[in-house]
Formats: C-alpha cells, sequence, structure tokens
C-alpha cells in the first residue's frame, strides 16, 4: 500500500456546470494551441492543495476541514468570467472565474487554510482566487494568440450557479490518461457540534 496520497481540497460542480465548462472548452479547443483539458469528471474549484500527505493522516485532515467548513453557512456560487493566469496575452492555466458567492469562498478557503495550517500545512500568503481551472498551455506556438483572444471574449461567460454545501477532502492517483480522484472524506458547511 501507498503510504502517501497526493491530496487537495475542493468543491465539486454540478452537471449543468460541467457542460457549461465543455462548451467553453470545446470553444477554446478551436484555436489549435497545445492544450492539457481538464476531464469533465475532474472540474473542481480547489479550495487547498496539500501535496503527499501520509496516509495515517488524512483522517486528521479529515476533520481539520470539517471544522474549518462549519465556520462557514451554505452559500451560492456562480461561476462567471473566462479568465487565464497569468494573463490573456500570456495564457498557462484556463479558467472561470467567480462572481456572485467570490467572498464567502474566499471566505471558506481562508477558514480551511487556517485549520490545515495548525496540522503544519503552508498557509497560502497571497488572497485566494476562487476558479475552476479548465485547461494548462502545454507550450507557446501556434493558436497562443488566438486563445487568448478568445479568452478575452468569453470574459462574461457564465457556467452558473452551485449550491457550496460541503467540501470534499480528495486523493489524486496520476496516470498517464490523466488523474484519478478519490473522494477520502465530506465536510458539511455549517454543520457545527
Amino acid at each position: 500500500m501507498k503510504h502517501t496520497l497526493r491530496t487537495f481540497v475542493a468543491i465539486e460542480i454540478g452537471s449543468a456546470n460541467r457542460a457549461r465548462a465543455e462548451e467553453l472548452i470545446e470553444t477554446f479547443r478551436a484555436a489549435g494551441a497545445d492544450v492539457k483539458w481538464v476531464g469533465p469528471e475532474n472540474l473542481h474549484l480547489t479550495l487547498k492543495f496539500l501535496g503527499e500527505v501520509q496516509s495515517r493522516e488524512t483522517h486528521r485532515v479529515c476533520e481539520a476541514v470539517q471544522r474549518g467548513v462549519a465556520k462557514v453557512e451554505p452559500f451560492e456560487f456562480e461561476l462567471r468570467g473566462a479568465g487565464a493566469f497569468p494573463n490573456a496575452r500570456r495564457p498557462r492555466t484556463l479558467w472561470i472565474g467567480g462572481g456572485m458567492g467570490e467572498e464567502e469562498m474566499i471566505a471558506l478557503h481562508d477558514h480551511v487554510d487556517t485549520v490545515l495550517g495548525k496540522l503544519g500545512f503552508r498557509k497560502e500568503h497571497r488572497r485566494f482566487h476562487p476558479h475552476l481551472t479548465i485547461g494548462r498551455v502545454r507550450r507557446g506556438g501556434p493558436g497562443v494568440g488566438e486563445l487568448g483572444q478568445l479568452v478575452e471574449q468569453h470574459a462574461d461567460f457564465s457556467a452558473g450557479r452551485i449550491s457550496v454545501r460541503q467540501a470534499v477532502v480528495f486523493s489524486s492517483q496520476l496516470t498517464g490518461s490523466g488523474p484519478i480522484y478519490e473522494a477520502l472524506g465530506r465536510a458539511k458547511l455549517g454543520a457545527k457540534g
């Protein structure tokens, strides 16, 4: 048995949101840039990436996440606006951002970051930017300029709303055909006691 698990905390999205994100991916795919697209089954909003975690410690991570998310009441979050890191002119990571509920998502991240910091995980020093990663540009070349233009043209794109009711602690197994995620634990928002 593997002694460590590549672990992260995320918010799942619904099938309608997933379908809208896939539509945007298809639009962006037309640019012909060399992009590794996120598979529809793997689309999620990452709250915190933890890296390799000892298998025997995952229960402590799940308990800490439960404590952190209990401090935030459930809320609605809108997946809105296509964008890229570092920017649309030099896209490396392609994403759909947030609209309504963005401040609540930031607060949720901050609570999770704080409780996991007490377990020794490195705290974020930059302000959290809620986003749904849809692809990563592998290298420059043909199509990247057109891809950047498409990102700018879809700045108002909407993938709909999600009801944020729980956070999920996932393990990620990297394979040749892409990562395989497995839920290690689910933590309900606002669940005090």
